[in-house]
């Protein structure tokens, strides 16, 4: 197995496309031990790999000459564990299923276990060091009788790390801990045994910086089994906090139905969601989970997708609509067709974008690891040199190893490892809770630059469906009828204006009548015989040539507006005019007002005449319009800002958009778009609300905050407390509490994130 440390491109991109696999790596402790295994990885042939010690995990692209066996084997040899995800397993059903509770991780009940332990046994201990009035003759035996659990066993998994490490010619925080405890304990055994400390009447004093006394006569119990147990105290809470991080990735996962009720020849048949396949039909009673993606086939109903896209409000649904696997149906009973199943989700696919985001790291979290892999080392032999300063410039062998010990024990780099992946592991999740999937921690960097925010309108600004706007009657016609009878002759065509001025004419006036001889002339409209009466609908040269001049004048009017305007006419006479335009969302208007309030200038973008894009423009909000692209001319458009030095943003959702999703700085794409779109972009809007848009770059933004915070106070943290130890400011124990307490204060500020609103 030969190669480097550096992959080129080349080598990853066949790398990956060749396979992939997710290990699952156990025995990490600190951010470089995701180092080490990833370094191990990559020096493979054709190998590239990620290594994220939040979550645990591997994901590594390999060539065919490389299989999953070999990778496992270069993990072990490095001195860690790693296998492959079990496969989900089918939950079980009916009803002993409802009485079970999932057991606690033992990974978490076994940290709080040895925690616990630890903490009763070294609290009498550190009491004893600190206060002399606590201090009875031979209380320094009563001391090494507690502490000596707490170092060896409480201890245990420092000690074994430290040593797998070393035979593997590596250090890691576990040997910082394990080298600081065991010296303390050690130095104390020989200062009972064979010094002065064991003498009854001994009396110690506790003191926050180097002491000075003699050698012979100083214990450091205290030191042994405090520095063991606050850092137990630290590793479970850390573990706790991080499994609260990747809570909302588990949640999602697990939000899908167990079971569905599959019409199999007439007959309902109750099997497990794992055996439905596509085009099977199922059946969705109230208050039932939606078992997969389908189309509604019978039935109408409202359907209650908060769960996957954030939006409160149930959604109608009938014949021929789309519902999402996981949603919940809140109204009447529907038979749905099975159209995508498993992995092919939109549920399956919200999780794998989400779960790929959380392993995924940012370029400041791969300086972090690289900082994190030398700085073990680095430590030891600052460690070493402080020793050796306080020996050669005080003589004092006590404050030389107080300071030494102190120096060890602040300088673990776990805040450092932490600070983005659990920062990612909230913001992503948290995201997915909203509706709002974040590709990857690249691209939060992309939503801090952008300044100019390009609008798709059809089916972004707009709804993408043509609807009826307002019936224009001429003097001594009703306008009522002229929506009827034209609503009666549209309803037999499939045009998107025909089923616009349909749907108006059922909403305004209820059931349309028959027509007869319907007849489509190509170009110029529809006509047909509705009671009695000889109806024409669209650009008719026989009745636009005789509109009178309150129609025309109307025509006109709606033609400035953007809309769409067709003439109406019976018996050989103009009766009327209907507009019909693309709405625009509800939401629109208060979407640009929030784009804008984040510093973003907002353009839309359209391949619609500009009359019909100014007038949808001046109804958001808009200033800056470019109309009349063609599709492939959208992603130019975008370049073109890039030119002027604007970082863009991209908003769509159609094929269309693809090119221009992913030439824009940061592509979001609509969730109820095309597959393409979405693959396209940077992050997605499940809802497919424009207001999303908004709240998507606040919450990368927030996350990017909150990541840069965390480096902050852990690079911070490390550069001001070493100086401090070395100088022999610091007491060994406080230092132990300290370096504790700065990984629990990184993942418990990542944890604000899910109070994100």
């Amino acid at each position: 197995m030969t190669g480097t440390t550096a992959e080129t491109p080349a080598a990853i991109r066949t790398a990956a496309e060749d396979s992939e696999v997710e290990l699952l790596i156990g025995g990490m402790t600190c951010a470089s031990c995701a180092a080490r295994v990833e370094k191990k990885l990559n020096r493979m042939d054709g190998v590239s790999a990620t290594v994220n010690y939040a979550t645990e995990k591997a994901r590594i692209a390999f060539p065919a000459d490389v299989q999953v066996a070999d990778l496992i084997a270069t993990v072990v040899k490095t001195g860690y564990t790693a296998e492959e995800p079990p496969a989900p397993q089918p939950e079980p059903t009916g009803p002993d299923a409802a009485g079970e509770q999932p057991a606690e991780d033992p990974e978490l009940a076994s940290g709080r276990r040895r925690f616990t332990v630890s903490a009763l046994l070294a609290l009498p201990v550190v009491l004893l060091s600190m206060i002399p009035a606590l201090q009875f003759d031979n209380w320094q035996w009563l001391a090494l009788t507690l502490a000596s659990p707490v170092v060896v066993w409480g201890g245990l998994p420092f000690h074994r790390a430290a040593w797998t490490n070393a035979r593997h010619g590596a250090a890691t925080m576990d040997t910082l801990v394990s080298v600081g405890t065991l010296a303390a304990f050690g130095w104390s055994l020989w200062a009972l045994f064979l010094g002065d400390a064991g003498t009854s009447g001994m009396r110690d004093e506790f003191s926050l910086t180097v002491s000075r006394a003699d050698a012979s006569s100083t214990i450091y119990l205290e030191v042994a089994s405090g520095v063991v147990a606050l850092i137990l105290l630290g590793r479970h809470l850390e573990a706790r906090s991080k499994r609260r991080a990747g809570a909302a990735l588990r949640a999602l996962m697990e939000l899908g139905a167990k079971d569905v009720a599959v019409l199999r020849d007439g007959r309902e048949l109750r099997i497990p969601v794992a055996r439905l396949a596509v085009g099977d039909r199922f059946v969705v009673r109230p208050g039932e989970k939606i078992a997969t993606d389908g189309t509604v086939v019978e039935g109408t109903s409202a359907v209650d997708a908060s769960m996957l896209t954030g939006e409160s409000v149930p959604v109608d649904v009938g014949v021929g609509d789309a519902v999402a696997g996981a949603t919940v149906n809140a109204g009447g009973r529907l038979v749905v067709e099975a159209t995508r199943v498993g992995g092919d989700t939109q549920l399956a696919r919200m999780a794998k974008l989400v779960d790929d985001a959380q392993n995924g790291k940012a370029e400041v979290q791969r300086l972090a690891d690289r900082i994190s892999a030398v700085f073990v080392p680095v430590v030891m032999l600052i460690a070493v040199a402080t020793f050796g300063a306080w020996l050669g410039a005080t003589g004092d062998a006590v404050a030389a190893f107080t300071a030494a010990v102190a120096v060890l024990i602040i300088a673990c780099p776990c805040a450092l490892g932490l600070a983005t992946p659990t920062a990612l592991l909230v913001g992503t999740g948290r995201g997915a809770q909203l509706g709002i999937l974040i590709k990857g921690p690249e691209v939060l960097e992309s939503t801090r630059r952008v300044d100019t925010v390009l609008l798709d309108k059809t089916g972004t600004v707009t709804t993408g469906r043509m609807t009826l706007h307002e019936v224009y009657a001429a003097d001594g016609a009703d306008a009522s009828e002229v929506l009827r009878l034209a609503g009666a002759v549209e309803h037999a065509s499939e045009h998107p204006v025909a089923r616009a001025i349909a749907l108006g004419a059922v909403e305004r006036g209820g059931k349309l009548p028959e027509v007869e001889d319907f007849e489509n002339v190509p170009g110029r409209g529809v006509q047909g015989r509705v009671e009695g009466h000889q109806v024409a609908v669209g650009r008719l040269a026989e009745y636009t040539a005789q509109l009178p001049p309150e129609l025309a004048r109307a025509k006109a009017g709606a033609e400035r507006e953007g809309r769409t305007a067709v003439v109406v006419g019976w018996d050989g006479v103009a009766r009327g005019v209907v507009a019909v335009a693309d709405a625009v969302r509800e939401t629109s208007a208060e979407a640009v007002r929030a784009l804008r309030a984040l510093g973003l200038t907002p353009v839309l973008l359209t391949g619609d005449n500009r009359a019909v894009a100014e007038a949808v423009a001046r109804s958001v909000g808009v200033e800056q319009v470019i109309a009349e692209v063609l599709p492939e001319e959208k992603a130019e458009a975008v370049r073109r800002l890039q030119a002027e030095g604007r970082s863009v943003a991209m908003v769509g959702d159609g094929v269309n958009d693809a090119a221009a999703l992913a030439t824009a700085d940061l592509g979001l794409a609509m969730g109820t778009g095309t597959d393409a779109a979405i693959e396209a972009g940077d992050l997605t809007l499940v809802r497919g609300d424009l207001r999303v848009a908004a709240c998507a770059i606040r919450l990368s933004r927030r996350t990017l905050a909150t990541i840069r915070g965390n480096l902050v106070w852990a690079f911070g943290y490390n550069v001001a407390a070493l100086p401090l130890a070395a100088a022999g400011l610091l007491n060994p124990m406080i230092a132990g509490a300290a370096m504790a307490f700065s990984s629990v204060f990184v993942v418990t500020n990542s944890l604000r994130l899910r109070r994100f609103d």
